[in-house]
């Protein structure tokens, strides 16, 4: 008995070791063995790395950074200690994807700039809609990404948009300043909804607004989630969302076809959507129209408010910045005589632009994009002018020369491009995490500066994010001043950065 139980005991402890040998390893023997064989013969190889568990692959390690240590940087630098630069590429298991992680500014650029072989791939593009800008390629991205651009970012619509926007501003600021405390997150996002719902949909303020508001929270949560699709999760609470949305939507554009197919102007985003007409005349349908509102609004809402509200706490916490915005405000404002800044006028006030940036860079809002490879590259990195490359290792006093390509990036694989480390890295930026708009009197570093994308895929709604931030910036700057009631509040990094208690101020006229 005694031997029988013995045995026994030794297959368990030999059992489950090995056991946890195999998860931590499979991804790697599943995916990444097969190519570092068929690789060896080239002299190139994978990037460095670790896929991790089954289907997990790093999640956990992701969420440890970012949800439970909060300190996000660290899950690059944790990989650079133990891997080296690696070109700025490492492979991974996240979001239910093999993939290759791109962090630095070169290979960033390199993906951007190779947009017919590496394709936007949202983790969850179910949830943006298949037919969204965000998830069409070729002809139908450029068709609905031209009409969006000349809606949105074009002169004449950008100075159009500052009058339209300001009056919901200057109201939500006189309200503020009567409620003394607030939470600044929540009422930035009131009046920025507001102003993205009469812009794209002509919607106007009240509680249906208010529902939809909510039913974006919602979408936007489950957009980097696990896609689990089960009750209590964040994706299938998403989906739901979405689905509600759409009905809202399919609705008002119903009420639009029977008003004269959009002809009878609202002037709004929906409006222009469905008069666009390509070469051979044919016009957009119905759930496209609708999936590009959807994705419009999550692409210009949250990110605004997110960055309008950041740029309330970094004002609080850095009052030179402040006073120095404040003046160039009050100088363009003097001749005014009660009429709204203009778009021109901004363009001439460098200092507030600089805050702007300032601003987006340290908010991060969007931390990571996707990519998919279409087909397997060859990246050769950022000194390589020929088709190898020598690499001196000392082992012992013995020298040894490995001769190698390049990295391969796989077909079929996500690319991961890790936009926060871009804008963090102190190799990119002098103290990274310090707010100084005066480090924008000179151009960054080439590459370094991605919070909008890059290439063919450049979100196209940058110029209007930046009129909106700017906007506020000059009506907030001129007429109150404020105070954080939690200086030292943490900061949560999923879904979003912002601090705990959502920017609590206390507000008032000056």
């Amino acid at each position: 008995m005694e031997t029988s139980m013995g045995v026994w005991l030794a297959l368990l402890l030999g059992l489950f070791p090995a056991l946890g040998w195999l998860l931590w390893w499979w991804n790697d023997l599943w995916y990444a063995l097969p190519l570092k064989f068929r690789y060896s013969s080239t002299g190139t190889r994978l990037p460095p790395g670790h896929l991790g568990f089954p289907f997990l692959g790093e999640m956990i390690t992701f969420l440890w950074y970012f949800k439970f240590l909060r300190r996000p940087d660290e899950f690059i630098n944790s990989k650079r200690r133990k891997y080296g630069d690696g070109e700025g590429m490492y492979r991974t298991h996240l979001f239910g994807s093999p993939s290759i992680i791109a962090c630095f500014p070169s290979i960033t650029k390199y993906i951007y700039r190779s947009g017919d072989v590496f394709i936007v791939k949202w983790p969850n593009v179910d949830l943006m809609g298949k037919t969204s800008l965000g998830a069409v390629h070729g002809k139908a991205h450029a068709r609905i990404r031209s009409y969006v651009t000349n809606a949105i970012n074009r002169p004449d619509s950008l100075r159009r948009i500052a009058v339209h926007v300001q009056p919901r501003m200057v109201a939500a600021l006189q309200s503020w300043a009567h409620k003394g405390q607030l939470k600044g997150y929540s009422e930035v996002k009131k009046v920025t909804f507001e102003n993205i719902g009469k812009l794209f949909v002509n919607f106007e303020p009240g509680p249906g607004l208010e529902s939809m508001d909510k039913l974006f929270n919602g979408l936007l949560k489950g957009i980097r989630a696990q896609p689990f699709n089960v009750p209590g999760f964040a994706y299938h609470h998403a989906i739901q969302c979405r689905k509600k949305l759409e009905a809202i939507f399919r609705v008002e554009l119903e009420k639009k076809k029977k008003n004269g197919n959009g002809v009878e102007t609202t002037n709004d985003l929906m409006d222009g959507l469905m008069q666009i007409e390509d070469d051979e005349g044919k016009k957009l349908s119905d759930q496209e129209i609708v999936e590009n509102i959807i994705g419009l609004v999550v692409g210009g809402y949250d990110s605004t408010a997110l960055s309008s509200t950041w740029a309330l706490y970094f004002l609080a916490k850095f009052p030179n910045v402040l006073e120095k915005l404040r003046e160039e405000n009050m100088a363009a404002c003097k001749n005014k005589k009660g009429e709204f800044i203009t778009s021109e006028d901004l363009s001439r006030m460098k200092y507030t632009a600089n805050v702007v940036e300032e601003t987006i860079r340290m908010a991060n809002i969007a931390a990571i994009n996707f990519r998919l490879a279409t087909r397997e590259v060859e990246y050769k990195g950022t000194n390589l002018d020929y088709n190898s490359r020598n690499v001196i290792e000392i082992k012992s006093d013995i020298i040894w020369v490995h001769i190698y390509a390049g990295y391969k990036i796989p077909k079929d694989w996500k690319v991961i491009l890790w936009i926060r480390y871009l804008h963090t890295n102190p190799e990119n930026f002098d103290d990274p995490m310090c707010f100084n708009p005066d480090r924008w009197n000179k151009p960054a570093k080439p590459g370094t500066f991605q919070v909008f994308g890059g290439g063919s895929r450049i979100c196209p709604g940058n110029m209007l994010a930046r009129l909106q931030i700017a906007l506020f910036l000059h009506h907030l700057s001129v007429g109150y001043k404020w105070e954080l009631v939690n200086p030292d509040a943490g900061i949560i990094y999923l879904s979003h950065p912002i601090p705990v208690d959502g920017v609590e101020i206390k507000f008032s006229k000056i």
